[in-house]
């Protein structure tokens, strides 16, 4: 899981108004990707100049924005949109915390999302940025991915609904997916999880505690972001804005419900891993409790045997049974007796 600094020494005490990119970049170039709604089918158009936004002033779109660095086009697309600098100065920051803010002109949503990639078995995490004006909706992200495919594909297939619920329902649409991957990641990682009971059956070892380390520590950064992402939807569904349709206010309580799922999952993964734990500390222990019997019952085994090897290792003269012939053989008879009888009697108590 990448993880990155939440406030660098550089970024203390910059102004809420400057356009100045405090992240790290994460793309070479930025690319804006307008979504002309009004057409019959959506097209998908790269933009290589904020003028060329004019075209599209009176008409319904969704404007993508990949990559937040270049300070000069965010200045311009305060100007030309009409979206207020401290806005834009926190969607410059991506260790921003989930929020919702409204503003006069319209407004702004910033939440985490996540992707896991299957190949390197590892979760990135980047920050979306929704700022929703009149007939617009411009969304800003840290780097291109393959997130939003799903929505673009709908999109294309169901225009006319997208055109009729307006952007907002583009808004709650990509919002969705961003949870919909909270509660897929978790499902991952809740999998590899409950097979660790299995193993620690098996073979509870060290390398059990080293995997549940890690898959705590995961749960613990995710629910950095899950959890105040919950709040923000919260916050969202309470809003009463003239920016979000009342007929799309329904969708929006479904993202608050897919939420608390999320929640939920991280709750139970989080027992689920508690309860592992106590399981390995106790398998571990009746394992100790198992080898400490064992040496118990051989020791015990050998007191005995000690004691008579002892009295014949005595140096007196006068010592009888030294001088008989088989004595030695009689001896070592009379120990493997005492040594079996011990042994039979304590695998009929069950002690071993």
């Amino acid at each position: 899981m990448n993880r990155t600094p939440l406030k660098r020494q550089e970024d203390i005490g910059l102004s809420p108004y400057e356009l100045k990119f405090r992240g790290t970049h994460r793309s070479k170039e930025v690319q804006m990707t307008i979504f002309d709604l009004n057409s019959e089918d959506t097209q998908e158009t790269i933009i290589h100049d904020v003028e060329e936004l004019e075209l599209y002033k009176d008409k319904l779109v969704w404007l993508n924005i990949d990559g937040l660095h270049n300070e000069n086009l965010m200045g311009e697309l305060s100007d030309n949109l009409q979206i207020p600098a401290d806005i834009l100065s926190d969607v410059m920051e991506p260790v921003t915390r989930p929020q919702i803010e409204e503003f006069d002109e319209g407004l702004f949503v910033s939440i985490k999302m996540m992707q896991f990639d299957e190949s390197m078995n590892q979760i990135s995490i980047d920050n979306l940025s929704i700022v929703a004006i009149d007939n617009w909706l411009i969304t800003f992200q840290e780097e291109q991915n393959s997130l939003f495919n799903p929505v673009k594909e709908r999109l294309k297939k169901h225009n006319k609904r997208f055109r009729d619920l307006g952007t907002d329902y583009v808004a709650f649409s990509l919002l969705d997916v961003v949870i919909d991957n909270y509660i897929y990641i978790l499902g991952v990682l809740g999998e590899k999880i409950e097979e660790l009971d299995n193993k620690m059956v098996l073979n509870p070892d060290r390398d059990i505690l080293k995997t549940i380390n890690l898959f705590k520590r995961q749960l613990t950064d995710l629910g950095r972001y899950i959890k105040p992402a919950r709040e923000m939807i919260a916050s969202l569904v309470k809003l009463d804005s003239d920016f979000i349709d009342e007929r799309n206010f329904k969708h929006f309580k479904e993202l608050h419900d897919n939420i608390n799922q999320a929640v939920e999952l991280l709750d139970y993964y989080h027992e689920v891993l508690y309860d592992e734990l106590n399981i390995y500390h106790s398998s571990m222990s009746t394992r100790l409790n198992d080898i400490m019997a064992l040496l118990t019952v051989f020791s015990v085994v050998f007191i005995p045997l000690t004691f008579i090897v002892g009295v014949y290792g005595m140096n007196f003269d006068n010592m009888p049974e030294l001088h008989i012939p088989n004595g030695y053989f009689i001896v070592w008879g009379v120990m493997l007796i005492i040594a079996i009888g011990m042994l039979w009697y304590f695998k009929k108590k069950k002690w071993f």
